[in-house]
């Protein structure tokens, strides 16, 4: 078995205190077990819509190659769960995914593909295509604690994503998120378990949660799903930590005896 950590975070405009905090939040994984460590959706930047571009880099930028060396350093695979990519058509952005394996190497690069262009009822208006790229890959990579797939935050929303993933071999399944409040209580928890349902997956949720500015206010509840649907480990308020262990075993026999991925007659 592994242990596996989903961080929960409330980044601010402040780069420079959230990757203190994201750095502490892995070390105290890292410290406890955890041979897998997941980060949530802009944990190094979360700030004000015009200030958007400034805080964006490329792999290659000093985010990014703090967060290879930290996973050189610790050892572990880390999941940087997204951040503000430059290079996009048009002068866009992509908000994208970066896994790290513990000697740094990069395993995998997923470019958010279902972007968040909502109004849920908070008094806000989301529109975040205005100045973010979707992806176009589906993107899996193998790592010690199993075969996983790449997504974030309102990929959630879209089961067809999960079904081509657990298609591809994932065991596990990533969601790093920054659900709103207004969503979040409602839909979160209930959209993570059907997704590990439907796929006999495990699923590593790490979250954005807390008052980020005046007008910006995350659900939070970063969490473990196992692959019959039960959550194993839930965050609270505020930064922190949720620790599961991932039993290849529990999931191969609820694989096989209830063996509805092979049942499957559409892709």
């Amino acid at each position: 078995m592994h242990l596996i950590a989903a961080a929960q975070m409330v980044s601010t405009a402040d780069k420079g205190h959230n990757l203190d905090v994201a750095t502490r939040l892995v070390r105290q994984a890292a410290g406890l077990g955890a041979r897998l460590v997941g980060l949530p959706e802009n944990f190094s930047w979360m700030g004000p819509e015009p200030e958007r571009s400034a805080a964006a880099e490329g792999l290659d930028g000093p985010t990014l190659a703090h967060m290879a060396q930290l996973a050189r350093e610790l050892k572990v695979t880390l999941l940087a769960g997204s951040v503000l990519e430059t290079g996009a058509p048009g002068g866009r952005l992509y908000n994208t995914s970066v896994l790290f394996g513990p000697g740094g190497e990069r395993l995998a690069v997923y470019r958010k593909m279902h972007l968040f262009d909502v109004e849920v009822g908070d008094g806000a208006t989301y529109q975040e295509s205005a100045a973010v790229a979707p992806g176009t890959e589906v993107v899996a990579a193998e790592t010690e604690v199993g075969r996983l797939g790449l997504s974030v935050c309102y990929d959630l929303r879209f089961p067809e994503l999960y079904r081509r993933l657990s298609r591809e071999g994932a065991t596990l399944l990533a969601v790093p998120a920054a659900f709103t409040l207004m969503t979040g209580k409602d839909h979160w928890e209930v959209l993570l378990r059907a997704r590990a349902i439907e796929n006999q997956a495990y699923v590593l949720a790490p979250a954005q949660g807390g008052r980020h500015s005046a007008n910006r206010l995350t659900y939070g509840h970063a969490m473990v799903v196992d692959p019959w649907g039960l959550v194993t480990a839930r965050a609270s308020e505020g930064e922190g930590l949720a620790l599961a262990q991932v039993d290849p075993e529990l999931q191969a026999r609820i694989r096989r005896n209830l063996p509805c991925l092979q049942h499957r007659r559409l892709d």
